[in-house]
C-alpha cells in the first residue's frame, strides 16, 4: 500500500507521525513537498493511445503514481522555491502552471482521497458551515459578516454579552523585521465601534461573545471522534483566543467526552461536506451548552498527540490504508 502525502517542506511533526504509523502497518509513505516542485522534484504525466504513465521523483525516492492507493491532502504551497528574483509576471505564471499541474495530477489519481480537494475547498466556507450546523440543530453564535459600519453597531446592541471579531480567511501579516504576526480573535471595545471606516476596504466577521467554561477541539477521522478540552479562562491573554498562550497551555489539554447527540450531529456535518477528516472548534458554556464555532477540513492535531495523547495519527493511517480506491472508467486515450 503506497500513500502519497501532499504537503510542503515546512510542515510540522504531523507528517512523520502519520508516516511512521503507515509504515508500522506495512504501508509506504511518499512525501510530496509541493513547494519543492518544480525546482527540486520532477513529475511526469504521460498519456497516449491507451497508455498512461505518472512518475513522481525526488532525490531519494521514485514513485509510480499508478501504485498509489491513498492520498492525504494535507498542505499545499506550489512553487514556493521558484526564485523571487524572477520577473514577477513570469514567476506568477510559473506558480499558476505549477498549481494547475499538481491539481491535475491529484485529481487523476485512482485512489482514496483524504479528502477530495473539491470537498475541502467547499467545506472551508465558514458562512456555509454555520448555515449547515444550524440546520442540523447545532447551536451557533449569532454572526455577522459585513462591510457596513452601522450594521455592526446595531449587531453590538443585539449582543449584550459583547462581540468579538475574527477572520474568515487565512493569511500572514509581517512586521518591519519580517516577523509573522498572527491574526487572533479579538473582543470589540465600545471605542472600536466608532472607528470602523476600514470596513470599506475589508469586510469583517463579528460574533456574539459566548461565555466559556471550556474550549473544545474535536478531531474526526472517518467515524472515530477524538475530543479534548482546555480551560482557556485561567490565563488572561487566552480568554478570547487560547492560541495567544498556546504554548503555556500545551500540557493542559484533557480528554473530553461529548454528548452522543452532539457527536451524531458533527458526523452529519462531516457527511454533508463529504469529509473523512475535520478539526472542529466548540465552546462548552458555564450552563452546559455546546456551541459550534467552525470546522477546519485540514486542521492541525499534532499537539493533541502529545497531550492528552489522542491517537489521531494512528487513526489517519488506519483510514488511509483500509479505505477503498475511487473507481474510474478505464477509458482508452
Amino acid at each position: 500500500m503506497n500513500v502519497l502525502i501532499i504537503t510542503h517542506s515546512q510542515d510540522n511533526e504531523s507528517i512523520p507521525l502519520v508516516s511512521r504509523a503507515i509504515e508500522q502497518q506495512g504501508g509506504k509513505a511518499f512525501r510530496f513537498d509541493t513547494d519543492r516542485f518544480p525546482t527540486e522534484i520532477s513529475l511526469e504525466v504521460y498519456y497516449s493511445r491507451g497508455e498512461k504513465q505518472l512518475i513522481l521523483a525526488n532525490e531519494s525516492q521514485k514513485l509510480d503514481l499508478k501504485e498509489v492507493s491513498a492520498v492525504w491532502y494535507r498542505r499545499f504551497a506550489p512553487g514556493g522555491m521558484i526564485p523571487t528574483t524572477m520577473d514577477p509576471q513570469i514567476r506568477q505564471a510559473s506558480i499558476g502552471e505549477t498549481r494547475a499541474t499538481i491539481f491535475g495530477m491529484i485529481a487523476s489519481l485512482q485512489a482514496f482521497h483524504l479528502d477530495s480537494r473539491v470537498n475541502v475547498e467547499q467545506a472551508k466556507n465558514k458562512q456555509l458551515q454555520l448555515q449547515v450546523a444550524q440546520a442540523l440543530n447545532l447551536e451557533i453564535p449569532r454572526t455577522l459578516t459585513t462591510n457596513n459600519p452601522q450594521r455592526v453597531r446595531e449587531f453590538a446592541q443585539e449582543c449584550p454579552g459583547g462581540i468579538i471579531t475574527k477572520m474568515l480567511s487565512s493569511f500572514a501579516i509581517y512586521d518591519s523585521q519580517g516577523r509573522e504576526q498572527v491574526v487572533f480573535t479579538n473582543p470589540v471595545k465600545p471605542s472600536d465601534l466608532e472607528n470602523l471606516e476600514g470596513l470599506c476596504f475589508c469586510p469583517m466577521t463579528f460574533q456574539e461573545q459566548i461565555p466559556k467554561a471550556l474550549e473544545l477541539r474535536t478531531t474526526i477521522v472517518g467515524k472515530q471522534i477524538f475530543t479534548a478540552s482546555i480551560d482557556s479562562q485561567r490565563l488572561s491573554k487566552a480568554r478570547s483566543d487560547w492560541r495567544r498562550q498556546g504554548i503555556a497551555l500545551l500540557r493542559d489539554w484533557q480528554r473530553y467526552q461529548l454528548p452522543s447527540e452532539v457527536e451524531t450531529k458533527l458526523l452529519d456535518l462531516m457527511d454533508y461536506f463529504g469529509l473523512n477528516y475535520g478539526a472542529i472548534d466548540l465552546i462548552l458554556t458555564p450552563d452546559g451548552r455546546h456551541v459550534f464555532l467552525e470546522i477546519n477540513p485540514v486542521g492541525e492535531f499534532f499537539w493533541l498527540e502529545r497531550c492528552p495523547g489522542l491517537p489521531i495519527s494512528q487513526a489517519i493511517a488506519d483510514l488511509l490504508l483500509t479505505s477503498k480506491k475511487l473507481k474510474f472508467i478505464d477509458a482508452k486515450c
